[in-house]
């Protein structure tokens, strides 16, 4: 059972009653990190007030917690100034807490934030200037920087050039998952995060890849832009802790490969590049990420591990295949069509 608190700043749940919805809508989800999401939210209230020009809301599913997560929202929803709604998604997953806040979110562009990430104070003016442009349809993710000189250089994203995406590169990393940002009609078109992928589900990672390779499918382009920053404190100091994340993304990316295989099977060529870095590897080659010294082998072994337990579980249980629409991101009533 989903439980919600709105302070008294928030709008009704997907209600447009002839109030304008806000700009915005940051989607924070959360499992046991309470402080992490705390200084989250502190850095989110922090843009909204430096930004007069947006309007935001702040949404934020707790996909069950077992720390003080509860007690500190509801502190936080009475005194912010910024209108906050928060909920528990029962379902384990991050994929389903995402779909859960988009739901509920209200804003005509969406914002995904990981509650271990903060946001920089100019990020909304960031994001105004570039979702000025007029497009009805995009997906657009910002700088990832290293929070904490402690953590590893990994799941952080610091190139300085403005891009669009194609198949020459692969999908994972090109926008990252904790600073995802888009037109709230692109989300209508893509529709819900698969919940086969993502943290705490069967493949454990992915479900922002697959989410932009669908947008690809559909024409709607994605952007990398080098501001609209946020820091990363991912918390993961040794290279095992590395190791075993980079092996849960290699499991997502191979589930991708077999999901995709006849919609884009441009991602098999992805895997026959990793094949190939691998067997040089093994004669002096480089390996795939010299700094944290990670290696193309276990890539190819997880993404193999992956594309057999995607197919296993889309032929043991098959999902109800509601990824195509999200009956419940209303439209404000007079607004224009999706893109």
């Amino acid at each position: 059972m989903k439980h919600e608190v709105l302070n008294e700043h928030a709008g009704p749940r997907l209600s447009f009653d002839g109030r304008p919805p806000p700009d915005a809508s940051f989607i924070v989800c959360t499992r046991n990190r309470a402080a992490a999401l705390e200084a989250c939210i502190t850095s989110i209230e922090a843009a909204c007030k430096a930004c007069s020009v947006l309007s935001c809301e702040l949404v934020v599913v707790d996909n069950g917690s077992t720390d003080d997560t509860i007690q500190r929202l509801s502190r936080i929803a009475a005194r912010s100034i910024v209108p906050v709604t928060w909920m528990v998604e029962p379902q384990t997953g991050l994929a389903a807490a995402r779909n859960t806040g988009m739901e509920r979110a209200r804003g005509r562009i969406l914002i995904f934030i990981d509650d271990d990430c903060i946001v920089e104070s100019t990020y909304l003016q960031d994001l105004d200037r570039h979702y000025s442009a007029g497009e009805r349809c995009i997906i657009r993710g910002g700088c990832v920087d290293l929070g904490s000189p402690r953590d590893l250089p990994f799941t952080i994203k610091r190139s300085r050039f403005r891009a669009r995406f194609t198949p020459d590169v692969h999908p994972g990393g090109f926008v990252l998952g904790c600073n995802m940002t888009m037109h709230r009609e692109a989300a209508i078109r893509i529709g819900r995060f698969d919940e086969r992928f993502g943290a705490g589900g069967p493949l454990r990672s992915a479900e922002d890849t697959d989410y932009l390779v669908r947008a690809y499918q559909l024409g709607i382009p994605i952007e990398y832009v080098p501001d609209m920053t946020v820091q990363h404190f991912h918390g993961r100091t040794t290279r095992d802790a590395i190791e075993r994340l980079h092996r849960d993304y290699s499991l997502g990316n191979g589930g991708l490969c077999i999901k995709h295989a006849f919609t884009a099977p441009w991602l098999f060529r992805h895997f026959c590049w990793t094949i190939r870095s691998a067997w040089r590897e093994l004669f002096g080659g480089y390996r795939f990420d010299s700094e944290v010294s990670l290696s193309h082998l276990p890539i190819v072994l997880m993404n193999l591990v992956g594309a057999a337990k995607f197919a296993f579980i889309a032929i043991r249980r098959p999902k109800r295949m509601d990824f195509d629409g999200i009956s419940r991101l209303a439209r404000p009533q007079g607004e224009s069509p999706p893109c």
